[in-house]
Parts: structure tokens; sequence; C-alpha cells
């Protein structure tokens, strides 16, 4: 798994890289709130660790803009104040978690892993968005009352849409976690499950279901009546 360390102090950034490292995990590091909003919207990393002070953009709008895009990622955020603000603030933007600088690394870990644990569980239970559930182990589809049979393809772009609850995937996002970062076909091949998938749910790009939102991505929306 790959892990992105959002951390413009090279102290505390190589000591949360050892840690990981040592733990079997790959690493990336990104010193910038820029760098780290590129990153996420690639989609190829498990978990964020976001420091709140960044250069560019701060770690609260980068932990923002993440979930207003629709990336799922889970964030631990990370911060050498002591205040609860600090924390509230964290957690309302969007993170899943928060700890104060500095932290031993055991419990660090533990918070990666606690994550991880929670993330993959995310990931294999029913998931629901109004009239739309779908279970991502056996690709069981139901719109409507009605069961929907969906190539594996299909059931995760699905199943990435409806993770990310209403807010918009970037068709990038889909490229890189459905079709793999070595892909390097047609990009309009989103556009094409995407028809797929309105077919077989019964729904045109009329019926409010499976939106596209122009030049950046698609989302499934809260109330599919």
């Amino acid at each position: 798994m790959r892990i992105l360390i959002a951390q413009d102090d090279s102290h505390v950034a190589s000591k949360i890289k050892l840690g990981l490292l040592a733990e079997g995990f790959d690493v990336d590091i990104a010193t910038d709130g820029e760098t780290v909003l590129w990153f996420a919207k690639e989609g190829n990393h498990s978990i964020i660790i976001l420091d709140i002070i960044l250069p560019k953009i701060n770690g609260f709008d980068v932990c923002q803009s993440i979930r207003e895009n629709g990336i799922i990622t889970p964030i631990l955020m990370l911060t050498n104040k002591s205040t609860t603000d600090d924390e509230i603030d964290a957690l309302e933007t969007g993170a899943d978690d928060f700890l104060r600088i500095p932290f031993s690394t055991p419990v660090f870990i533990a918070r990666v892993r606690a994550l991880l644990r929670r993330r993959n569980q995310k990931m294999i239970n029913t998931i629901n968005v109004g009239q739309l559930c779908y279970n991502p182990k056996d690709r069981k589809c139901i719109f409507d009352k009605q069961e929907i049979s969906l190539t594996s393809r299909e059931g995760k772009v699905l199943e990435l849409l409806m993770l990310a609850e209403g807010g918009v995937v970037p068709k990038q996002t889909l490229i890189n976690q459905v079709w793999g970062i070595e892909f390097n076909g047609d990009p309009n091949i989103v556009d094409v499950y995407i028809g797929y998938i309105r077919r077989k749910i019964g729904v045109t790009i009329n019926n409010n279901v499976l939106q596209t939102v122009r030049g950046i991505g698609y989302r499934i929306a809260n109330e599919t009546r």
C-alpha cells in the first residue's frame, strides 16, 4: 500500500517515512498543499498523512477541497498545536483522524492501521444511496427494487461514485483506480462505462441519478428518486 505524507518539516517527514517503511508501506512525500491536491486527485494512495501548516494551501483547505472533489482517501491530520480547536476544525473539514506532534511511532502506526481497517470494511459492505444499493463483494446491485447485473469494472466505477457520498469523482481518479495508473488508452473509456451503467439501471443523463459534472467528472445524486 502507498501512503502520502504531506509535511514540509523534513525532520517530521523523515520520522514518519521511516516508521511507515519499516511496516512495509510505500511512501510519497509532498511539501506543499498544491502538490497534495495533485496527488490526491491521482487517487494512488491508501491514506494521506496531512499536516495543518503547509505552504501555498493549508491543511484545512486541502482537506476540504479533497472531500469536495469526492475523493474518499482516509486522511490523518497532524498538528503541533495543543488546542482542541484544530482537532474540531480538522474533523469538520473531512479528516478521519487527528494526531498531535510529537507522537510515538507505535501509536502513529496503530492509527494508520485502524484507518486502513475502516477503509477496507467500508469498501466491502453494502453501500446505499437513495434507491441505489450496491455490494462490492458480490457485485449485487439493486435500483428501485430491481436487481441489476454489473461487470467487474462497471461495479468498481459505481462503487467509487457511491462511496463519494454525492461528491464529484474526477475522471482521472476513476481511470487510476479502475484501469490502473499505467493505463494509456483513451480516457473517454470512462464515459463509455458510465453509459453502460446508466442503461443497466434504466436511467438517462436527465434522470438525476448518475450525473456528469462537465469538465470534472461524475457523481451519484444523494437523492435518487
